[in-house]
């Protein structure tokens, strides 16, 4: 496993790391992970209008991006963590693979019990902590999700207020009630310490070391 963190926090460059993992290193796997500025990043197969409150994005400086993976739409800020599993599609069955039990882990080693949901997002007494989206190539698999920390959780609710009466056949978001993780663990740590902590989990988990990421 290649564990990685990327430096930036701008969302195209994140978005191009995850493409340079997905299509660079065929033999390998990758979990990356990464901190965007506030943005908005919207599912390939939906419609940016009915998905987003534009207007309020850009009197906030929220920049809005679409993703190749499917799913819907979701708020990132820097009190989200996003993470990437990149790897070999190999024999086993695409939807049978099993990406959220090391994130399960991960948080349990933090006195953090999380479920996993219908949609194979994570969830804590039935409000969600970690949405989840994927894009499939034809030897190769992204899965990635948000973790939220300590975001903004009105800037994520204004933010994803889009028109809907415009959808048409485009893919809709699934609202859910949402938590931060600092609201279950009462602690006063930063996100970016947060991460770090996930991150020396994830060195043990795997046997490997961080290394930052280059585009």
């Amino acid at each position: 496993m290649l564990l990685i963190k990327s430096t930036s926090d701008d969302p195209v460059i994140n978005s191009e790391l995850e493409k340079k993992y997905l299509t660079e290193y065929p033999a390998k796997d990758v979990l990356l992970f990464y901190i965007n500025r506030p943005s908005v990043i919207v599912g390939r197969n939906q419609s940016i209008e009915a998905e987003v409150n534009i207007p309020y994005c850009q009197q906030h400086s929220i920049e809005i991006y679409r993703r190749i993976s499917g799913g819907g739409t979701v708020y990132h800020d820097y009190g989200n963590i996003n993470y990437a599993f990149i790897m070999p599609k190999g024999d086993t069955p695409v939807l049978e693979i099993d990406f959220a039990t090391p994130i399960i882990k991960s948080l349990q080693s933090f006195g953090i019990n999380a479920s996993v949901g219908q949609r194979k997002e994570l969830l804590i007494d039935g409000k969600k902590i970690s949405g989840t989206a994927s894009h499939v190539t034809r030897d190769r698999i992204l899965f990635h999700g948000t973790l939220l920390h300590h975001s903004d959780l009105s800037h994520l609710a204004y933010a994803l207020q889009g028109n809907q009466s415009i959808r048409g056949k485009k893919v809709a978001s699934i609202p859910s009630p949402v938590i931060n993780l600092i609201d279950i663990t009462q602690s006063n740590e930063s996100t970016e310490e947060f991460l770090n902590h996930l991150l020396h989990f994830f060195e043990g988990y795997y046997q490997t070391k961080v290394a930052n990421a280059v585009l």
